[in-house]
């Protein structure tokens, strides 16, 4: 549902596939901002990492925007609102592009799993990559290898929203997806 970008280092716009899956049946899967996204062949575009992406050396970076047509992935926000009422969710409706960050930076993001190792305390430090959903998991690597995209600097946690109350720190909790939690990292691609 949601990407706090920290600090980033290049933010490039890239149009977004439409086309037909590769496997044949539907439309790519929608991307959330926070999702990974994947440089399709020949100049069709970026679409979120999925089972059709292959070899995860295929990621280019995180999705900015989201490109939908049932809710809202805004941080902090309810799933019924949109910015733009005409573009119906799609933040990419007016120009066919997303926002993708790339080269590194600093992020939080509640679009990540738990599934497998938990992405706790202990964890922090820990390589992560991008599983088949488009979303950050544990590398069990040791040493960053092909498939490392970011590297966990603060465990699965609420995030402050910057509204006062009394939530945490002061702060009301931003909410989203996966419980309302967040992990922060840094991307290493």
């Amino acid at each position: 549902m949601a990407l706090v970008e920290k600090y980033h280092v290049v933010a490039a716009m890239y149009p977004v596939d439409n086309t037909t899956s590769v496997s044949g049946g539907s439309a790519p899967a929608d991307i959330k901002e926070g999702q990974w996204v994947f440089l399709g062949t020949g100049v069709l575009g970026v679409r979120r990492v999925d089972a059709t992406a292959g070899a995860v050396t295929k990621v280019l970076g995180v999705a900015g925007d989201t490109k939908s047509s049932t809710a809202s992935s805004m941080p902090g926000v309810k799933t019924g609102w949109q910015n733009r009422v005409s573009d119906g969710f799609n933040e990419t409706k007016a120009s066919a592009k997303i926002t993708v960050y790339y080269g590194g930076g600093e992020f939080a993001t509640d679009q990540f799993t738990n599934a497998g190792t938990a992405l706790n305390a202990a964890a922090v430090g820990s390589y992560l990559k991008v599983n088949t959903d488009g979303v950050l998991a544990f590398d069990h690597a040791t040493v960053k290898s092909t498939s490392t995209v970011a590297m966990l600097t603060r465990a699965a946690g609420v995030y402050p929203s910057g509204v006062p109350g009394t939530d945490i720190n002061g702060d009301m909790a931003l909410g989203g997806d996966n419980a309302n939690t967040y992990i922060e990292f840094k991307m290493l691609i």
